[in-house]
């Protein structure tokens, strides 16, 4: 019997969780706890869950109940082996149960049957109604054509006197509507030829999981060097809670045959002083992307974010860069162009540099301290993945003092498949010490510098480069002339 006060309900739904063991009318074995947990988390809102359990099975057929799954479980992912004789142990069934024994699903569960409400009334006096529950709140219904609504704003029973809308009081079932489980569980039908003890290992992947990596560079007054702390922030909204698990994360862009979503992610900005330690995560290759294993357990608890440190790293070396990057899309444009002078900090992912492990895509947030001491923010960007050995530029901002004009000066048809264009970049140093401005400019189709008056590099098919040096409170003006076929 179950009884509902108010529309909340009371303890009789506990007292009848015993209820749940029953599947298919078949009392299914409860799975012992736990014996070890690992878990790798991928940063595309999934894990892969390992659990490993001691069951005593029975020769020939048994029903195993394991209900301490994640609720955002793939079932289609779950593998059941056991360790200690796993020829002798055959999956024969698996059932994802996942129909979950709360108020709303109890009611819809019992529209047509008999219901009865206890109203209390002023001076201790008590009302029965008792009729036939035909709407509870947030009903699903489909009507002829298939389409899905919601009914039901409040509860409708049908009594010998006529129709009650809105009822209220303590609410009683007789029953509790079969199919219903307290938490989202697996039951497995077994068929063993091995009686006696077995170390099993339950594997599953679930959605819900996630992490990013969030870095903190602290610049020095020159920003020719930086200490660089990493943050790896795990998000848990699997529906599980897994205590004194080994903790794996893989980075890399895994192929999944399905649309990716971003789970919400605490967003925090911790400026610090690095401190060299020992890095509580190692690494290693793994087929084609990386894994970082932290050194020892922790407890990953449903709904909740965890911060723990990458790496520390100090003194890496950084070179800052001036980049001005022409923005036309194709030649061909004309007039004055103002355009900003992007600042970009440059430093090499290698041993030498403090550095040396593969970084993980994510947030770099650049901090420098003011003649006061005070750490101030002073830019972010984000890095994708980055091997070792390779270079990364984080672009923080544009120079307040430097001022960049681009203009084209000339255009001239050389012939029916041949054009002549020229242009001039003014660059104005309003700093009290020199500078070096990167100036990037494109081109498409077949195209030579005709004249220039500072040498360039050619970088790719489309791009080449001019750099400029800027003397303190001065001007410089570059000029060239490109042909393009």
């Amino acid at each position: 019997m179950l009884r509902f006060r108010n529309g909340k309900a009371i303890a009789a739904i506990l007292a009848l969780s015993s209820a749940l063991a029953l599947s298919a009318k078949v009392l299914a074995q409860e799975v012992s706890a736990s014996k070890d947990v690992a878990i790798t988390v991928y940063n595309q809102n999934f894990g892969l869950v390992k659990d490993t359990r001691e069951i005593n099975l029975k020769g020939g057929i048994n029903f195993l109940r394991f209900e301490d799954v994640a609720a955002a479980i793939d079932p289609t992912t779950v593998s059941f082996t056991s360790l200690t004789a796993p020829n002798s142990v055959a999956v024969r069934e698996q059932n994802y149960q996942f129909d979950l024994m709360d108020e709303s699903t109890i009611l819809a569960r019992s529209l047509g049957k008999t219901v009865k409400f206890r109203q209390y009334l002023s001076g201790g006096a008590v009302r029965e109604i008792t009729g036939t529950l035909l709407s509870s709140p947030s009903v699903t219904v489909a009507d002829s054509n298939g389409n899905i609504s919601q009914r039901g704003q409040s509860i409708v029973v049908k009594t010998g006197s006529g129709i009650i809308v809105g009822a209220s009081g303590e609410l009683e079932i007789a029953e509790l509507p079969e199919g219903l489980v307290a938490k989202p569980s697996l039951l497995w039908k077994l068929e063993c030829d091995k009686a006696g003890a077995h170390n099993t290992e339950i594997s599953y992947q679930t959605q819900g999981m996630n992490w990013k990596c969030d870095y903190v560079a602290v610049a020095n007054a020159d920003d020719s060097s930086c200490d660089l702390t990493s943050w790896v922030t795990i998000d848990n909204k699997s529906g599980a809670t897994y205590k004194n698990a080994a903790l794996k994360l893989m980075a890399g862009d895994v192929h999944k045959v399905q649309q990716p979503s971003a789970a919400p992610m605490m967003e925090r900005a911790m400026a610090m002083d690095a401190v060299a330690a020992e890095p509580q995560f190692s690494e290693q290759s793994f087929a084609e992307y990386h894994l970082y294993s932290l050194k020892g357990r922790t407890d990953v608890r449903d709904n909740e974010t965890k911060q723990l440190t990458l790496f520390n790293a100090s003194a890496v070396p950084v070179k800052k860069l001036y980049v001005l990057e022409s923005n036309n899309s194709y030649y061909g444009g004309d007039g004055q162009q103002k355009q900003k002078v992007n600042v970009k900090l440059e430093l090499a992912n290698s041993k030498d540099n403090n550095l040396g492990m593969p970084l993980p895509k994510g947030k770099v947030r650049v901090y420098k301290k003011d003649q006061d001491g005070a750490l101030q923010f002073v830019g972010e960007d984000e890095i994708d993945h980055t091997p070792k050995d390779e270079k990364v530029r984080v672009y923080i901002g544009d120079a307040f003092d430097i001022a960049a004009e681009r203009v084209q000066t000339g255009q001239q048809q050389i012939s029916e498949r041949v054009q002549r264009q020229s242009y001039s970049i003014s660059l104005r140093n309003h700093k009290k010490e020199a500078v070096t401005v990167t100036c990037v400019e494109h081109a498409w189709g077949d195209w030579k510098i005709v004249n220039s008056s500072m040498p360039y590099t050619r970088k790719d098919s489309h791009t080449f480069e001019f750099n400029v040096k800027v003397a303190p409170d001065t001007e410089e003006k570059l000029t060239y002339t490109i042909e393009i076929k």
